[in-house]
């Protein structure tokens, strides 16, 4: 269930909320590829499906890149921001991909509010914790804390 926040106070009462986890998206080799194309980054356990088969994790996997990008559509599951003229992605205090997200395989986000805070600007500066749970894995393929602002 998506979670709705309209301006900067909501915004700031989030401090500290769980906001659950998205539906699960599939991994596609056609996903894959693009990503592969746009980054320039052929890597074979990436795009050669043959020759990952015998590797290291059986198989094709996204890029850790790709993984982290997934955050951008999966976070508008979790959040709706209204009453704000513009919000920007201020950067990433920490990622790291602790397993992988195999192709075939679904992933979904699981975030929480870790601090909302006012910045100069009539604005609020948001940190998120974001985990990219794979489906029947332990670990996950993303964990990372992103900031947003948020301006009214």
């Amino acid at each position: 269930m998506t979670t709705t926040a309209d301006g900067l106070a909501e915004l700031l009462a989030l401090a500290g909320r769980d906001l659950g986890r998205t539906e699960w998206r599939e991994i596609t080799q056609d996903r894959v590829d693009t990503f592969a194309d746009a980054a320039d980054d052929h890597q074979w356990i990436h795009v050669d499906p043959e020759r990952a088969a015998g590797g290291p994790f059986g198989g094709t996997i996204a890029h850790g890149y790709l993984t982290l990008a997934l955050l951008i559509p999966l976070f508008g599951e979790l959040l709706e921001i209204r009453g704000t003229r513009m919000s920007v992605n201020y950067g990433l205090d920490r990622v790291r991909f602790p397993g992988p997200a195999p192709v075939g395989g679904k992933v979904r986000l699981a975030g929480r509010v870790a601090s909302v805070d006012e910045v100069p600007g009539n604005g609020v500066q948001m940190a998120l914790d974001f985990t990219v749970e794979v489906d029947g894995s332990d670990k996950p393929a993303c964990v990372a804390r992103a900031v947003y602002r948020h301006y009214a």
